[in-house]
Parts: C-alpha cells; sequence; structure tokens
C-alpha cells in the first residue's frame, strides 16, 4: 500500500492550485518543476445488455470492431486532453496503452489506460479522458440496439512520478 498523496493534512486543507490568490482560475505555473518520467493509469465501466455484449465480443456489430475503434478513439482523446481541460497542460505523451476486459457475469466492459510521459506535469488527465472517450465511443456505437448502457466507475487507478511520487487507490 502507498503513502497517501498528502499525508500531513485532509483534501480539505489543501489549496486548490488551479485558482490564484484573488480566487481567479490560472494554468498552473510548472515551468519550475523538474522533468520526470511520469505514468498515470485509469480506469471505468460499461454495462449493457447480454445481447449488446455478445455482439461485441462475436465481432458482429454492423459498424464494426466496437473495442478496436474504442481504443483507437481512447488514444485520440489523451491526446487532446488540453484541448477539452480548460487548465490542463499540452504535454507530450511518450505513451498511451489501453487494454479492455469483458465481464461476463455483469455484463460489462472494462477499460485501463496507462499514460506516460517526461514532463513537468503529470498524465492523469489524460489517462482520465482517455478511459471516457473509449467508454463513450462504445456507447456511440452500440447505442442504436443499447440505449441503457451505463457507464460508471471511472478512476484514477496509480500515478507516479513528480514531486508527490507513487500514489495508488485505495479501490
Amino acid at each position: 500500500m502507498s503513502a497517501p498523496l498528502y499525508p500531513e493534512s485532509t483534501a480539505a486543507e489543501q489549496p486548490l492550485t488551479h485558482f490564484d490568490t484573488a480566487g481567479q482560475a490560472h494554468m498552473v505555473d510548472v515551468g519550475a518543476k523538474s522533468e520526470t518520467h511520469r505514468v498515470a493509469r485509469a480506469a471505468g465501466r460499461i454495462v449493457m445488455q447480454r445481447a449488446t455484449l455478445e455482439l461485441i465480443q462475436a465481432g458482429n456489430h454492423k459498424k464494426g470492431d466496437v473495442l478496436g475503434i474504442a481504443r483507437i478513439a481512447a488514444i485520440g482523446g489523451a491526446k487532446r486532453c488540453a484541448d477539452l481541460i480548460p487548465l490542463a497542460h499540452p504535454i507530450g505523451l511518450t505513451k498511451v496503452a489501453v487494454e479492455f476486459s469483458v465481464d461476463e457475469s455483469a455484463c460489462a466492459v472494462d477499460i485501463a489506460v496507462t499514460a506516460e510521459t517526461v514532463g513537468r506535469t503529470g498524465v492523469e488527465m489524460e489517462a482520465l479522458t482517455a478511459v471516457s472517450v473509449g467508454l463513450l465511443t462504445i456507447y456511440d456505437m452500440c447505442k442504436a440496439v443499447d440505449r441503457g448502457m451505463t457507464i460508471s466507475d471511472i478512476g484514477l487507478l496509480e500515478k507516479l512520478g513528480g514531486k508527490s511520487g507513487h500514489w495508488r487507490a485505495e479501490r
């Protein structure tokens, strides 16, 4: 088990870094930070009808390879994170890996994304954006047969690098 991100204080005691002393939103200055290898891993889930999951697994969906397209969409989402999240820094990603797993008993597809960079700011937002875009792509491709799909459990699993070091979620 890893140490908490802020071991000596609660989240309520930590200042929100995207606000200046006057309370105005701003992009955090990372210019003085050291460039380090940074990794973030995030995950999420989409639950669907059994018939929808069977279409995905068989590769018989009329729109094509659902998970293959969702994988490319997730990578694209990571690359476009700074375009979508107003105060996120544009960063040079060195790697984005997307993994899918099927939970047949829950009629669900799980996605896990690992994003990496060498830079002055972390890649948590890129990993989370990739997960969200991957799941939304599955929804988009399958909504004609299953509008009741539910996206859930999107969250950061782990991050490494930078001043705060290694953090792992207690999931």
